[in-house]
């Protein structure tokens, strides 16, 4: 896709591979950037990766699947984001699949960038290079996808530097492609044609989607810094290969030549491969599979470099029937040679493990051990004041605690310059210690979520009313929020019950503390729950109503606007209506299953639905609907009505927006908008009447975000290139009590808020 932004003209050269960005003078909108942060959240996305820095303290790197990288600010305690160019032509560079911190030279840093291997991503992955620890950005294109939401993601880092001359770097490429070079600080890069084994793993080789099937390729690349002088390459480099029969390769001169390890273990995947250079000791944890989600089974193993003798130091071998997991998160301690720790990969119940030698591997302890079941004594305390949301509402029962200690937790690092720190990722946060050396005298470590200013999640909707809180979001993974303050993390998750993702929500214009939300869990695991829920108190509190028979995901709702009737689409069955708060529900006519539906704002009886480029609409509370005559609508569409106003409807998609006054009967394209996402309202502008309006759509050539103040008669960019968020388009409103104030989804870098400066 090409962008008539900046006349970006990509050209890969015959020799090797480098972007050329060429910029010319283009016309561009007119522009009233708003101030951009973040509605605090903190976390709940999963985190594969932390990386610190070996010659730096406190440089410390983060990257997500999704959300972009991180560079963690010791200052303030927070995570400041990296990646907030990203824009709409390389959304997926919001995925990570690996990242570099220059030993060597502490202001580079490099992310090997693309989120799928598959069609779902459409552009291939690339070398992002910065010089200035991530303020700006120089991008080297690759001519193959990378999977920084695949599965293996945890695998790594697969991005590594020579500690001795860090002008080369490797990559460890997935899908077959094998390993790759760069002797260029990653300018440039080309194939590793003498490395023998580009892997043969894939999770599930018959997924038709291609995702599961994906060969998982090089997990790892290791140098062993001792065999290089400074400004001398280091000659000998491991890599670990997605193969279970042929896990490790090695150069022993400078990655001329390659041979497999004599010796080694087989029938797993290595996850992780850290050298201890000080005791001469390559440490490689495995699994029966790539994760992050899953592993059965594993081994961690101790390589002598000097001899080549293999030990197995596994904290639970695999030969045990007590072995129902694999190994990741391996970590050494730099201070302290001979200490290292490993995670369960992944030990869902009743929760992770982290085991900790101090003496290579041969004698272990666990951060928590059986007493009487279901009894386990804890080595930790856990405190999570600082995002209270992460127990999740849950309760369970022992053995289970909440929260929990952590999932997928596939990196986990010791502070190379501090003993006593250590930070790990999970599915929904970075949780770390200070006082980790605790444990070896017998004492409690203390755990803390480390993960503010990292957001990290999807947001599928969003509203603002006019009273209540500010704002409520409807999440992926975690549910959503009501959000008393936007700087402040929400003190908990949607209950009653709890949605693993909400997909909808809306409240009654007139009656704002009536809220209506809907979404998806797994049903088998909580047949008694349904997929709707209601709040009459502005969403601090929820009980679930009736579902209609056939309903499989939750879709999207809408709430009349006095809250007497609310009409539901949702997947599986058609469009359905219920008389207050959702006790039964009855089939609509005269409407496609699977339509987006909302309510007018102002008629409490009136309902709208779009589907395949039709409109329609409903006088009698849901009960029956009647298609528009309208036509030269997109065949998809996300669309508001004005609070206000009866009938006044906003319609954004395909080639643009278009307006109705008369409830959808006709509609008038808006002239000069080339492509539109979605639209939505806020307060209107001071000495106007009419409501501001907010749109992601691309206008005079550009793609961003933009305010009308005139009803959509002009409009002015309200983001800017260093903020652009990505994958942006399922959820944008305006806040009703704030001019100017708007709140947008991301797909992984969660709830972003822009106001007037």
């Amino acid at each position: 896709m090409k962008r008539a932004l900046a006349g970006i003209l990509a050209v890969t050269m015959t020799a090797s591979l480098m972007a050329v960005v060429r910029t010319s003078a283009v016309a561009r909108p007119a522009a009233d950037p708003a101030a951009w942060s973040n509605a605090e959240i903190a976390g709940g996305g999963f985190v594969p990766g932390i990386v610190f820095n070996q010659t730096e303290r406190n440089l410390i790197y983060a990257r997500t699947d999704i959300g972009g990288a991180y560079r963690w600010n010791q200052a303030t305690g927070r995570w400041i984001p990296l990646l907030d160019h990203v824009g709409r032509s390389d959304w997926g560079h919001n995925g990570v699949a690996a990242l570099a911190t220059d030993p060597v030279e502490p202001n580079r840093v490099y992310v090997a960038a693309g989120m799928y291997t598959n069609s779902w991503d459409p552009g291939n992955g690339a070398i992002l290079r910065s010089a200035d620890r991530g303020s700006t950005w120089q991008k080297s294109a690759l001519p193959f996808k990378l999977g920084g939401n695949m599965p293996g993601r945890g695998m790594g880092e697969r991005l590594v530097i020579d500690p001795n001359r860090n002008s080369v770097l490797y990559l460890g490429a997935p899908s077959g492609n094998g390993l790759w070079r760069s002797t260029d600080h990653g300018v440039t890069w080309s194939k590793v044609t003498s490395f023998p084994n580009p892997g043969n793993y894939a999770q599930d080789p018959s997924d038709p989607n291609g995702y599961l099937s994906d060969n998982q390729g090089i997990a790892f690349v290791t140098f062993d810094p001792r065999t290089g002088s400074r400004g001398n390459a280091t000659q000998t480099i491991y890599v670990g290969v997605a193969d279970k029969e042929n896990i490790l390769y090695r150069s022993t001169n400078g990655g001329t030549s390659w041979e497999r390890v004599p010796g080694q273990p087989t029938g797993y995947v290595p996850h992780k491969g850290v050298l201890d250079p000080v005791n001469g000791a390559l440490y490689v944890a495995t699994s029966d599979t790539g994760g992050p989600y899953d592993g059965a089974k594993g081994d961690v193993w101790k390589f002598s470099t000097a001899s080549g003798v293999w030990t197995r130091v596994s904290p639970i071998p695999s030969t045990s029937s007590d072995d129902y997991f694999g190994y990741s998160g391996l970590t050494l301690d730099r201070q302290r040679p001979g200490t290292l720790m490993v995670a369960t990969q992944v030990s869902w119940w009743p929760d992770v493990i982290f085991f900790r030698s101090t003496d290579g591997g041969a004698s272990w302890t666990r951060i928590w051990d059986w007493t009487s079941y279901p009894n386990r004594e804890l080595r930790y305390t856990q405190d999570i004041s600082a995002v209270p949301w992460l127990n999740l509402g849950a309760n369970p029962s022992p053995p289970e605690v909440s929260p929990k200690l952590g999932w997928m937790t596939e990196t986990m690092e010791i502070d190379p310059f501090d003993s006593n720190r250590m930070m790990y990722g999970t599915g929904a946060t970075i949780y770390g210690t200070t006082n980790l050396t605790t444990w070896d005298s017998g004492g409690k470590i203390t755990i803390k979520p480390m993960v503010a200013g990292l957001e990290e999640t999807a947001v599928l909707d969003l509203i603002s009313p006019p009273a209540g809180a500010p704002l409520l979001s409807a999440l992926g993974d975690i549910g959503g929020f009501r959000h008393d303050r936007l700087d402040k993390v929400p003190s908990k998750v949607f209950l009653s019950p709890a949605f693993t993702t909400t997909t909808s929500l809306d409240y009654a214009e007139l009656a704002p503390s009536s809220i209506v939300r809907v979404g998806d869990f797994d049903k088998a695991a909580r047949p008694g729950d349904n997929r709707v829920a209601f709040s009459t108190d502005g969403g601090s509190n929820w009980w679930q109503g009736a579902e209609p028979a056939g309903v499989t995901g939750g879709g999207t709702v809408a709430a009349g606007a006095d809250a007497s009737r609310f009409v539901w689409s949702p997947k599986g069955t058609g469009v359905h209506y219920a008389s207050w708060y959702g006790s039964s529900w009855t089939a609509s006519t005269g409407i496609p299953a699977g339509a987006v539906v909302e309510s007018d704002r102002v008629n409490p009886r009136k309902f709208y639905g779009f589907a395949a480029g039709r409109f329609y609409m409903s006088t009698d509370g849901g009960a029956n609907f009647t298609a528009s005559a309208a036509t030269g609508l997109p065949a998809a569409a996300r669309f508001k009505a004005v609070a206000g106003r009866e009938g006044d409807i906003w319609l954004a998609g395909g080639a643009g927006i278009w307006h109705s006054t008369d409830s959808g009967a006709s509609f008038t394209k808006v002239a000069g908008v080339a492509e539109a996402d979605n639209i939505g309202m806020g307060k209107a502008a001071p000495g106007k009447t009419y409501p501001a309006l907010y749109t992601i759509a691309r206008i005079a050539g550009v793609h961003g975000v933009f305010r009308s103040d005139d009803a959509g008669a002009s409009w002015v960019r309200i983001n800017d290139d260093k903020h652009q968020y990505g994958n942006i388009g399922d959820a944008i409103t305006g806040d009703p009590r704030v001019y100017g104030r708007v709140y947008l989804g991301t797909n992984g870098r969660g709830v972003v808020v822009g106001n007037p400066v």
